[in-house]
């Protein structure tokens, strides 16, 4: 790192995230991309959109991002030595506007798009208000972690930029404490259990883009308000998001929504806790 740790842990403190930090070399990556692509072609890119999820028991070369020293020495600076993998999943944000067609082609994609039961136009395109999107949210509203912080990041095996649905965040709105979430009233929000703050309580005024080109990284602090717009592009927008907590970090109980930690990995230093061991909360 090029930058100290005092500095890294002065602006992550402050504003609750950084960008553009690079990590993959121009090897590390060609592998990465290789290694996801021969997934997206076993399972298809419906299941690879989101449903990529832990899978780094199952492939080294999965792990071997988790535990990569470009990321893990950015991760212990903010947590300390002691750090465990909390979860792990691929996002993809596919091309999902299509480029314009003429004759069989055409009808072929208007056909393959209303398969897939999304509004589609006339010229075999989605709707724009269907497109998949992150609304506004906050990490920990799902985690149901206390004891210490969550750290997400966002590794980019694509360029992700400001046309196909890079990372916005509020900086500085980890400080707030949680927000309310409701359920999300724009169709196509990926996220998992379809909740939004609602925009009044977000300072949108603050948000800040941060494009990534592939080989970089974002991280940003569980409480940080963030979101991402549709892929309105022809590119592809792929990214792996890694989840740590420090070892004394523990989940919360809650009667309404247990959570499983049961592939949670010591990744740096030295468990004295053993908080998620097997844990089911």
């Amino acid at each position: 790192m090029t930058t100290s740790v005092t500095e890294l842990q002065e602006t992550y403190n402050q504003q609750g995230y950084l960008s553009a930090l690079p990590v993959l070399d121009e090897l590390e990556l060609r592998a990465a991309r290789n290694a996801f692509d021969e997934l997206e072609k076993e399972f298809g890119k419906k299941y690879t959109q989101y449903s990529l999820h832990n899978v780094h028991l199952q492939y080294q070369w999965v792990m071997d991002l988790i535990k990569h020293p470009g990321v893990l020495d950015v991760v212990k600076a903010i947590l300390g030595p002691d750090v465990l993998l909390l979860d792990s999943r691929f996002i993809c944000k596919y091309p999902t506007l299509r480029p314009n067609l003429t004759g069989e082609h055409a009808e072929h994609d208007i056909m393959t798009v209303a398969n897939e039961k999304e509004e589609v136009t006339s010229d075999g395109n989605i709707q724009e208000n269907q497109l998949p999107y992150v609304a506004w949210h906050q990490d920990m509203r799902y985690w149901g972690i206390a004891g210490g912080p969550v750290l997400s990041v966002w590794l980019a095996l694509d360029d992700s930029l400001q046309e196909n649905g890079a990372l916005q965040v509020i900086p500085g709105s980890h400080c707030s404490g949680m927000l309310t979430h409701r359920q999300a009233i724009q169709p196509g929000n990926m996220l998992s259990v379809n909740q939004e703050i609602p925009e009044e309580l977000v300072e949108t005024e603050k948000t800040v883009l941060c494009p990534l080109l592939a080989g970089q990284m974002s991280i940003h602090d569980g409480f940080l308000v963030h979101a991402s717009d549709p892929n309105t592009s022809q590119k592809r927008r792929c990214g792996f998001v890694i989840r740590y907590v420090p070892t004394c970090a523990h989940p919360t109980e809650d009667p309404d929504r247990p959570r499983k930690f049961q592939l949670t990995a010591l990744v740096s230093g030295t468990d004295q806790f053993n908080n998620f061991s097997n844990k089911s909360a």
